[in-house]
């Protein structure tokens, strides 16, 4: 069907978390205690209580400490803000992750911007954002980061090479695009507004697509062996009645026909996300015992 080498987000992944595991006897040794990761859910929604099971079950099997909190959709903002105010202050956590989306009667902004910056592990506080925008230590939202990692395995130095970025948002637009800056990559973002997209996009040694519209970027707007990184997952009608099936934002058929490397929806992309944030929770905790990481044990 296609040339491309398919990236195996998938077996990255458990290799990152098999890392980060192996880490962790020794900041128990180091710090006395384990990594500790929170997790707060507020109200039923079933994707989110999919994606804290998900999180909690990982926390366990890296050896971390998991901290789950459940408050009813009927909670209110103040008892949100309390509880993330007594986890700031809790020594045995090390990373705080609210559960996005949050019940339409609480401010977002307000709960990120209440979680401290050093246990942001999801990236999302303004004053992470800020560090890596001007290039110093922070958390990076996951799923940007874990593109990263799967470009630089594959690709090795990015110096140099043109990348395209699809989509704005704060969770993985913007950042991406600053992770890019940083390994020296020419970076163009794309958006809804942007004219000739298909043009800027054949432009482009790397494409980063997160516009969540199901298989929007064509084969012929990629450029003969570049490589693609679908962040999509969009459920979409599948070949039978009643039946759905997962998607990315590329047509992956068509791309993978001329890229050099592409990362399939599902198994590309999305197992990275739990992988980056047990990084992350790893690297807060060794940065707030004062424990020296040990040298590959986060990338």
């Amino acid at each position: 069907m296609n040339g491309a080498e398919i990236i195996d987000g998938k077996a990255y992944a458990a290799g990152l978390r098999a890392r980060v595991a192996a880490a962790v006897p020794a900041f128990r040794v180091a710090a006395g205690r384990a990594p500790g990761l929170a997790v707060v859910l507020v109200g039923e929604d079933p994707a989110s209580q999919v994606y804290v099971r998900s999180k909690h079950k990982a926390t366990v099997e890296a050896g971390m400490e998991s901290f789950e909190h459940r408050l009813p959709a009927t909670a209110s903002e103040m008892e949100l803000l309390d509880l993330v105010e007594r986890l700031n202050a809790d020594d045995r956590v090390d990373g705080i992750l609210v559960q996005l989306p949050l019940p339409s009667h609480i401010d977002e902004k307000r709960v990120i911007a209440t979680i401290d910056p050093d246990k942001d592990v999801d990236g999302f506080h303004v004053v992470n954002a800020g560090r890596l925008a001007v290039g110093e230590a922070g958390y990076v939202p996951c799923t940007p980061l874990g593109c990263l990692m799967l470009l630089k395995d594959r690709l090795g130095d990015l110096s140099g090479l043109a990348a395209v970025v699809i989509g704005r948002s704060n969770i993985v637009g913007k950042p991406m695009a600053a992770l890019l800056l940083a390994e020296n990559c020419t970076v163009t973002v794309a958006h809804s507004r942007t004219r000739d997209l298909a043009d800027v996009v054949r432009r482009a040694d790397i494409v980063v697509a997160a516009v969540g519209r199901p298989e929007m970027v064509k084969g012929d707007w990629i450029r003969h062996g570049a490589t693609v990184i679908d962040v999509g997952i969009n459920r979409v009608p599948g070949a039978e009645p009643g039946k759905t099936r997962l998607v990315g934002d590329v047509a992956f058929a068509e791309a993978a026909a001329v890229a050099g490397a592409i990362t399939p929806v599902p198994g590309g992309v999305g197992p990275m996300t739990i992988a980056v944030l047990l990084r992350n929770t790893l690297v807060a905790a060794h940065r707030r015992a004062g424990v020296a990481l040990p040298e590959g044990a986060i990338g």
